[in-house]
């Protein structure tokens, strides 16, 4: 039964504090400098030294590594204010490489993007708060995939203190097809200017949109002009009441691929079915931005298909980075689970009055949409897991045999549900990872050096080295000997700035 509701409820989101110092850390006296920082005494957890675990210090500075001092007694830097790591675990700052920033979990898209008087209050607040979600469960770097509304990303890279934010510009949709179509046509083209031309659709194109502006070489120039460092396409041909939407050929992806090459910008694909991946693999994208909870005409098959493992086995020897986004599922599923509001995290990342409203009938407007009538959560939540949960974690755990090249991305929030909050989900994907067949170490690597590398920000993020960025989490405890060690935080370090977890959790939750 799942399979009927999981399409409907991918209704695409996008239509419609002040830094606080770490009280651990000793405040500088006036003949130190405040810009040195030496942590010592801690155990160095860096994804290229995973066969040279041990402790040792490192010396900050000016919001970079500058020393890193591994199994030998060092000497404190002159000036430096000292952090004892002892008994602790220094890791580099997570990667999230996909979110969605301005959209708010569990909002209706009309009152999302809709006139400020419509909002809600505690908004505001969310997005204050944001920035601190992401950070109060170690996450350093995101990469917004699909920007709708600039404004929301320059806001957050105005906070006080904020993870580092890339984003792949505005998306590159085919012209009436997904996303797009869940806009009115007299609405889409505006809300995606940055659509490829489609000459078989131009009597439904209207006329101000030249097919020369709409190129894919001109989509992704327009990308590259705002200073993306990726670009985001899809492959959808739709569900419930949008099926049938056109889709680009391999010619018009080649295009892409040609041009997104030729610009050094990262090509990434929404492909979240068996037909859309074995697409994507035809067409050479770099990343797959989605696990395949969709088989087609093999969904009721148990085993895993021939055809699929097929298509898996290029992903792996292409080296192709893979998303599974596994709470995609989770986030949608969490409506039919009573526990889900009641973790204790979630007061830590989003306003008491948004929580509130979430456990009202109002606030749980989206379970109505994409419930069966009258069907009991219990057997809702058999149907998510016997389909596309089940679907996503037989092919998470084929690529995790084969050591398939794992992107951590979260995709957040993934629909208008309050089953996705900002930095919690990343913790619930590691989880859902874990269980799917992903040792602590694919884990670590997806969300560190592998999102580093593939998203060419590893000469400055994803390890513990000189000359990278000073984006650091210390633990109490080993990411590689517990997946629930990503949430016991002690201090997140961005360019070198320090924030106690606790300064970081929503001020009404302290």
């Amino acid at each position: 039964m799942a399979d009927k509701w999981i399409f409907r409820m991918r209704i695409f989101p996008f239509l419609f504090a002040s830094f606080l110092p770490v009280a651990a850390i000793a405040q500088p006296s006036p003949n130190q400098a405040p810009d040195r920082t030496w942590i010592t005494d801690v155990t160095i957890i860096s994804p290229e030294k995973l066969d040279h675990i041990e402790k040792g210090s490192v010396l900050i500075e000016n919001g970079h590594i500058v020393r890193v001092e591994r199994g030998q007694e060092a000497k404190k830097p002159a000036g430096a204010t000292v952090v004892s790591g002892e008994g602790q675990f220094l890791i580099p700052g997570l990667i999230d490489s996909h979110v969605h920033l301005a959209s708010v979990p569990g909002m209706r898209p009309e009152v999302n993007f809709g006139p400020a008087e419509a909002k809600p209050a505690w908004i505001k607040e969310y997005f204050k708060q944001l920035p601190r979600s992401y950070l109060y469960f170690g996450y350093t770097t995101l990469v917004d995939l699909a920007v709708v509304d600039r404004r929301v990303l320059d806001d957050f890279r105005q906070a006080p203190l904020h993870p580092d934010l890339y984003d792949c510009g505005e998306s590159l949709p085919f012209a009436n097809g997904y996303p797009m179509s869940f806009a009115p046509p007299e609405a889409r083209f505006q809300l995606f200017p940055n659509f490829i031309y489609d000459p078989n659709q131009a009597s439904s194109i209207p006329a101000q949109y030249k097919p020369r502006d709409h190129t894919p070489a001109a989509a992704v120039a327009a990308v590259k002009g705002s200073g993306g460092i990726c670009v985001k396409t899809y492959f959808e041909r739709g569900f419930a009441g949008d099926r049938n939407l056109p889709v680009m050929g391999l010619d018009v992806l080649a295009a892409v691929r040609k041009a997104a090459t030729q610009t050094g910008l990262v090509l990434m694909m929404h492909a979240n079915s068996f037909e859309a991946q074995k697409f994507a693999v035809d067409g050479h994208v770099d990343v797959i931005a989605h696990g395949m909870w969709n088989w087609g005409d093999f969904d009721k098959q148990t085993d895993l298909p021939p055809e699929i493992a097929k298509v898996l086995n290029q992903i792996t020897e292409e080296k192709i980075g893979y998303q599974p986004t596994i709470q995609v599922m989770q986030g949608l599923r969490a409506y039919f689970d009573p526990e889900y509001l009641n973790m204790n995290a979630i007061p830590k990342v989003i306003p008491a009055e948004m929580l509130k409203w979430f456990n009202s009938s109002q606030g749980k407007w989206f379970k109505r949409e994409i419930a069966e009538a009258n069907a009991p959560d219990a057997a809702v939540l058999q149907g998510f897991d016997h389909g596309p949960v089940r679907r996503v974690h037989q092919v998470v755990a084929y690529l995790a045999g084969k050591d398939a090249n794992f992107l951590f991305g979260t995709d957040t929030p993934s629909a208008p549900t309050y089953g996705n909050l900002p930095g919690l989900n990343g913790y619930l994907e590691m989880q859902q990872l874990q269980r799917a067949g992903l040792s602590l170490e694919q884990i670590f690597r997806a969300v560190t050096i592998n999102n580093a590398r593939e998203f060419k920000l590893d000469s400055q993020l994803g390890t513990i080295e000189r000359g990278k960025t000073a984006n650091l989490v210390l633990l109490k405890k080993s990411p590689l000997e517990s997946v629930e060690a990503y949430d016991t935080i002690v201090t997140v370090w961005v360019h070198g700035r320090a924030a106690s977890r606790d300064s970081l959790a929503t001020d009404s939750s302290k």
